[in-house]
């Protein structure tokens, strides 16, 4: 194959992801994300480049949000939500995190394609995307052409841009008003 043939797998691999998200859990996602003081978002690896994408876009949003581990994320608190983007449900470095926000009163949400999973079993809201685990054996679930879980991450990326659409629709908001907020020091 070469690479034009490549991306149009690729894409037709994206097409059938659609099918299989809730739209009630991404509601739920919503409805939580606008219901929270403060949202933060972390994941490992690919994962949590895809949730930095979402936290600045909130940003631009007017939302308060944060990616956890960076220098300038605030305290969660009680009326906050945690937004953990994990393929597996069980990366070592996310799991204490998520324990912690528990402990300290904040309400989890996973995106995962492991709603069983240690991660999956604290969240108190999960939504389930598809896509094939880096791990993955041969003949799983999901087929895919795409290395380890390129296609969770690339889901869990477009996924999060169409909850950043429904919240400009519920917020009657549009790309000129958002870019308002955008980095002007660059």
């Amino acid at each position: 194959m070469n690479t034009t043939e490549y991306l149009e797998t690729i894409i037709q691999e994206l097409r059938g992801t659609v099918q299989s998200i809730s739209e009630t859990e991404a509601d739920k996602l919503v409805e939580a994300i606008l219901q929270a003081k403060k949202v933060f978002v972390v994941g490992a690896g690919r994962s949590g480049f895809m949730g930095k994408s979402f936290v600045m876009r909130m940003m631009h949003m007017g939302i308060d949000a944060y990616a956890v581990g960076e220098t300038v994320t605030a305290s969660l608190e009680s009326d906050d939500l945690l937004i953990v983007g994990t393929g597996s449900g069980e990366t070592k470095s996310l799991i204490p995190i998520v324990e912690k926000a528990k402990v300290l009163g904040g309400t989890v949400a996973a995106v995962t394609l492991s709603p069983d999973s240690t991660i999956g079993k604290l969240a108190d809201l999960t939504v389930i995307l598809p896509g094939a685990p880096k791990d993955r054996a041969e003949g799983s679930e999901y087929e895919t052409i795409q290395p380890m879980g390129s296609l969770f991450e690339q889901t869990s990326l477009l996924f999060y841009d169409a909850v950043i659409l429904r919240f400009m629709e519920k917020k009657e908001l549009n790309s000129k008003q958002m870019y308002g907020k955008h980095a002007n020091l660059e």
